[in-house]
């Protein structure tokens, strides 16, 4: 049912009140204060990711001096559990008048662009009344993030439906579960596997990792001794937060660095946290703990203390390193024949690829489809006016880009205000004639499951920097504060900007 006249305008509408909306809307407030926004939100309250993911032992596997904004200084454990970090979204709406602006439990299920009116019309389904309202806006940010929080991906496993014993993906597990004295398997070895083994070996008979192939992990105790000795001295936490987070950037730098130029001698240095953290000098890391890809292809999960080495060196955890044959009535068969008998198996297998929340959006009622676009600096596509996606970073905290974005995007609404624009987009220029066009990342650079499944799906890359998302933090961090927006890679009302200054200065 769609009510007549229905209509809500807002010069500003973001998609989702997760950690991407929220820092988001502060930087509208604060930057274009001038301009009308709503967030709107599937769920019935903010939060997005640590909203939907419940597991035992939830944290982020970033530090919150760098995950937590730039603007909100965090106090407390580097690595934070996922209440702490609602917590922290939860004084940012508070203290910014955020949930005046936000339409909970308002699904999107369609983005359409005239160039006519220079406006989107997005409908929404609103969850509890099933009743279709519509809303219109000058400028689209997509801030839903990039996987589907309904349906995990759980690959095509022969036999699941005969197994006897208690299934569930990880992304979908109830709290309420009491895993007490169970056999559990878990499949999987990245970040969601990493933090919730060390949780299931502390009430569990016995903990299996079944893993395809290993992680790289990085052990550390969860403080960080700067913030500690400036805090001791009487620093004052906004400048804690700066400082801190200015180290921990520059040492994910170097870090990132080596890995690029040293990746044995950081494997090594890997292997030497797990052993100080395990007491054990001579620690077993053939064939369980030795991963096939160069270390920083895949995100480097953060080890707490050395928790999950730990429950392995005290024989609460089992590793095996093998693919699956089938499931059976008991547990799962492997690849090579052995059987694990499990009372719970948890899918730890990852997330299923959603671009732009799987939303069918229409330009000028031509369907979009994402993979004929190019992108341009992983925010702004081409053919696909009036819109930016927040896509973060995954080497370094996913929040560094919801605040730099952040800075383009008022940057860019300033601009077109400045000189009474109604439109932008992107376009290739003059010299980007003939550009070669690749798939959104080359796999070399970074190829975790779930985006290399779904590169088809993504918008297409270049090979000048203007045209891709290159994960590289800290060469963005020199490139966007300082993007001109007179650019020629922006349209403004369908006119390149030199056409626009030569009929200005024409007229003028």
């Amino acid at each position: 049912m769609v009510h007549e006249n229905s209509a809500s305008h807002f010069d500003v509408l973001i998609a989702g009140a997760g950690i991407s909306g929220i820092g988001s809307a502060y930087h509208l407030q604060q930057q274009c204060p001038e301009r009308t926004y709503a967030i709107l939100e599937m769920k019935d309250t903010f939060g997005g990711t640590w909203e939907t993911h419940k597991y035992p032992g939830v944290r982020s596997d970033s530090d919150l001096y760098t995950f937590g904004y730039r603007f909100k200084p965090w106090i407390g454990a580097p690595i934070a559990s996922g209440q702490a970090i609602l917590d922290y979204m939860g004084e940012v709406i508070a203290e910014n008048g955020i949930d005046d602006h936000i339409r909970y439990g308002h699904r999107i299920e369609k983005c359409s662009y005239s160039r006519d009116t220079d406006l989107w019309t997005v409908e929404a389904r609103k969850t509890a009344s099933d009743e279709t309202v519509i809303f219109t806006c000058n400028f689209l940010w997509m801030c839903q993030g990039y996987y589907d929080h309904e349906k995990p991906y759980i690959p095509n496993w022969s036999g699941l439906n005969d197994y006897r014993g208690d299934f569930v993906h990880a992304q979908l597990w109830d709290p309420e579960y009491d895993y007490s004295g169970k056999r559990i398997l878990v499949i999987g070895s990245g970040a969601t596997a990493a933090t919730i083994i060390p949780q299931f070996a502390e009430k569990a008979a016995h903990v299996t990792m079944l893993q395809r192939s290993p992680t790289y992990f990085y052990c550390s105790e969860n403080r960080n001794e700067l913030a500690d000795r400036l805090r001791e001295v009487g620093v004052d936490e906004p400048t804690v937060h700066r400082v801190v987070r200015q180290q921990i950037m520059y040492d994910q730098d170097q870090l990132t660095k080596r890995c690029q130029t040293e990746p044995e001698a950081v494997f090594e240095d890997l292997k030497e946290l797990v052993r100080a953290f395990t007491g054990d000098p001579d620690f077993p890391f053939e064939p369980h703990f030795t991963p096939k890809y160069r270390v920083w292809q895949q995100r480097l999960a953060f080890c707490p203390e050395g928790d999950i080495f730990r429950a392995a060196k005290a024989g609460k955890l089992t590793v095996v390193t093998d693919t699956i044959d089938r499931f059976t009535e008991k547990g799962v068969r492997t690849a090579s024949g052995e059987e694990i008998e499990a009372d719970l198996i948890v899918a730890a297998t990852g997330f299923r690829l959603s671009v732009m929340g799987d939303i069918p959006f229409e330009v000028d009622g031509e369907p979009v489809n994402w993979h004929d676009t190019v992108t341009y600096r992983g925010m702004m596509f081409t053919g696909v006016p009036n819109m930016a996606w927040v896509m973060g970073y995954f080497r370094a905290s996913w929040t560094l880009r919801v605040d730099m974005m952040g800075d383009f995007i008022c940057s860019l609404l300033n601009y077109m205000a400045q000189i009474g624009a109604k439109r932008v987009e992107v376009a290739l220029r003059p010299e980007d004639e003939g550009m070669e066009l690749h798939p959104w990342i080359e796999a070399d650079n970074f190829n975790p499951g779930y985006l290399m499944r779904g590169l088809d799906q993504l918008p297409r890359r270049g090979d000048k920097p203007e045209w891709q998302h290159n994960q590289n933090y800290w060469a963005e961090r020199e490139e966007i504060p300082v993007i001109d927006c007179a650019g020629t890679e922006f349209v403004y009302d369908g006119e390149q900007t030199s056409e626009r200054s030569a009929r200005v200065i024409e007229t003028a």
